[in-house]
This record gives structure tokens, C-alpha cells and sequence, in this order.
């Protein structure tokens, strides 16, 4: 079995204390990555490119990325992929139910993108049992309203399988994020249980609009108020009761492994916000705990 590093352990152990303070079991995390490997070198390229502005902090094989997850606490997370063509849902798909098979604390995850067999493959993970769907706008470049995912959506919404969806501009706009695209989507389909990643940065206000008018839409957390978001996305302080007012649907999610700073950065982050504890033990547990009933 595979363990925790000894250089790991004070982080492990400062991450437990959080949670075990709140009298909480662990954590549940949404917005985990673990995929091929050939497809995460891909992506720790693009960041390594950026010339030392995204280091990625835990870079180590599965086995240890695993051990470390589980070091900290958490509970349950994902395996969240993107295809950026298509034909590459299917084998990202095929790839993330062997893992999960390998893994039962990871929470059964897939993917899709705007081709003609979408709406098949994403039938067929559901009744597979999938408990999440990951759809990333902006890697991917597709309009979330092509007619191509407009049975995909419907699917997902008349099951109720959540599906996390990078839709807002950050870290850099593309020609399908915001606010607009996916809001058309949630006219369409408004019974789709969506999670908005990143709490829709940098449109953090659109985005909680989109929550308080959608019961069924959620925010993560992922890497928002931490100080690297905070210099090019700043959250704005005058938007922080409106987080208390969807208390019930704000998720945990970090984004690890592929983040410039340690993972107890997000949870100090949070608990930095001053919101109260029962709202933090919803974020880091509850609100995930009930949505997909664990």
C-alpha cells in the first residue's frame, strides 16, 4: 500500500485538523483530476509553457497522488476529464470506469463532447452507474447549445446526475464562456443539476445569479479566495452574503493535482471567509454528501 510522504505529513495532518474541528468525518472533493497518464503530462505541458507562472505542486505518480488525497481526508472525489476533439470522450470514458473500478472512493466519472454518438455513450454511462459528468467550455471550445448536446443535457437533467461545467471566462475567456451560453442551456433544460467550477470566475455575480434563479445549480470552491485567484480574479467582497444564501449549494473542489500552491491553501481560503462553521461543514461535506446521496 502505497503511503503518505513524510514531507507530506505536517500538510496532511494541518488539512485533518480543519475538518476534524468541524467535527466533520473528512472531505468529499468535486473537482478532482485523474486521467491517463499520457493526457495529464498533456496538461501539466501546457502549464509547465506558462514559464513558472502555474508550478503544479503535487506531481507525483497515481499511487502517490492517491495517498495523498486520501492523507488529507477526503472522503470521496473525481476523476475529471476533458476531450478537446471529438472521439475522444469514449476512451477518456472507458478509462475513467476502470479506475473507479480500482478506486470506489472516487465518484464514477465521464465526459462528452459535441459529436453524433454524444448522446448514446452519455446514456450508456448513466445507466452504468456514472455519478458525475465533466464539461470543460473552454479546453474544449464548443457552444454548450449545439444541437449535438441538447439530448446530452436533457438526459443528464431528467436523471439528475450532476454534471461540472467550466463555463466562466477564467483563467482565460474563450468563445463559448460567460455567463450567456450556459444560462440558454439552463432555459432549456431547467432541471439540469449543474456545478458551476470555479464558482464561474471571474463572473462570480452572473454565476450566483444563475444559482439563486436554478434550485439544481451549484458552485465549487475550486481555487477561488485562494491568493493566486485573488490577484487576476479577485472575489468580490460585496458578493460574500450571497454565499450564505445558497449555503446549500457551494461544493468543495481544489482542482489537485493541478494547482500552484498546497491543498490546505483552499481550505484555510474558505475557513478565511468568516462565513460560520455550519456553512463550512456543508461546503467541505454536507452539500456533497446529500447530492450524491453518500
Amino acid at each position: 500500500m502505497t503511503r503518505v510522504s513524510t514531507s507530506a505529513e505536517p500538510e496532511s495532518a494541518a488539512v485533518r485538523a480543519i475538518w476534524r474541528d468541524l467535527g466533520l468525518p473528512g472531505l468529499i472533493d468535486v473537482h478532482t483530476h485523474f486521467m491517463p497518464a499520457n493526457v495529464l503530462n498533456k496538461v501539466w505541458d501546457y502549464f509547465d509553457a506558462l514559464g513558472g507562472l502555474w508550478p503544479i505542486t503535487y506531481r507525483g505518480d497515481e499511487d502517490e497522488r492517491l495517498a495523498l488525497l486520501r492523507g488529507f481526508g477526503v472522503r470521496h472525489f473525481t476523476a475529471l476529464s476533458y476531450p478537446h476533439r471529438p472521439g475522444m470522450a469514449t476512451w477518456l470514458n472507458e478509462w475513467a470506469s476502470g479506475f473507479a473500478d480500482r478506486n470506489p472512493d472516487c465518484l464514477r466519472s465521464a465526459t462528452f463532447y459535441p459529436e453524433p454518438g454524444a448522446r448514446g455513450y452519455v446514456a450508456a454511462a448513466v445507466e452504468a452507474g456514472t455519478r458525475v459528468f465533466k464539461a470543460h467550455l473552454q479546453v474544449g471550445r464548443y457552444d454548450p447549445r449545439d444541437p449535438l448536446l441538447s439530448d446530452v443535457w436533457g438526459t443528464l437533467a431528467d436523471a439528475g446526475t450532476p454534471v461540472v461545467v467550466h463555463c466562466g471566462s477564467g483563467p482565460a475567456p474563450g468563445p463559448f464562456t460567460g455567463p450567456g451560453p450556459f444560462t440558454e442551456v439552463l432555459r432549456e433544460h431547467p432541471r439540469l443539476t449543474a456545478v458551476i467550477a470555479h464558482a464561474g470566475a471571474p463572473e462570480y455575480g452572473a454565476f450566483l445569479d444563475l444559482a439563486e434563479r436554478h434550485e439544481r445549480v451549484h458552485l465549487d470552491t475550486t481555487m477561488v479566495f485562494t491568493g493566486f485567484t485573488e490577484r487576476w480574479a479577485p472575489f468580490p467582497d460585496g458578493e460574500l452574503p450571497r454565499l450564505k444564501d445558497v449555503a446549500d449549494r457551494v461544493l468543495l473542489g481544489t482542482d489537485f493535482p493541478n494547482i500552484p500552491y498546497p491543498y490546505l491553501e483552499q481550505l484555510q481560503a474558505l475557513t478565511g471567509l468568516d462565513l460560520g462553521a455550519d456553512w463550512l461543514r456543508a461546503v467541505l461535506y454536507g452539500n456533497a454528501a446529500r447530492l450524491f446521496d453518500l
